[in-house]
């Protein structure tokens, strides 16, 4: 292969992989924040009592530390309660 491959060449293709792949199709709502530690905590109290397992299924799905003591979080739940 003799060809450069530039930024903008490894984007555009990674972009046409990323478009071609299935999205994912179920009923979830999901809601990702990026908080300090202790705003993180109280947001994820906050969703879980607001919107129970019980009637929603929401569970904080997945999280990481960032840099800085923030943690970013993604929430799932149902959008409603049936």
């Amino acid at each position: 292969m003799d060809r450069i491959r530039r930024p903008a060449d490894i984007a555009r293709r990674t972009a046409s992989r990323i478009a071609a792949r299935p999205q994912r199709r179920d009923a979830f709502r999901r809601e990702t924040f990026a908080l300090p530690r202790e705003a993180a905590r109280a947001k994820a109290r906050e969703l879980l009592t607001r919107y129970p397992r019980a009637a929603y299924m929401t569970e904080i799905e997945s999280w990481r530390e960032l840099p800085g003591d923030r943690i970013e979080f993604t929430m799932r739940r149902l959008p409603s309660a049936d």
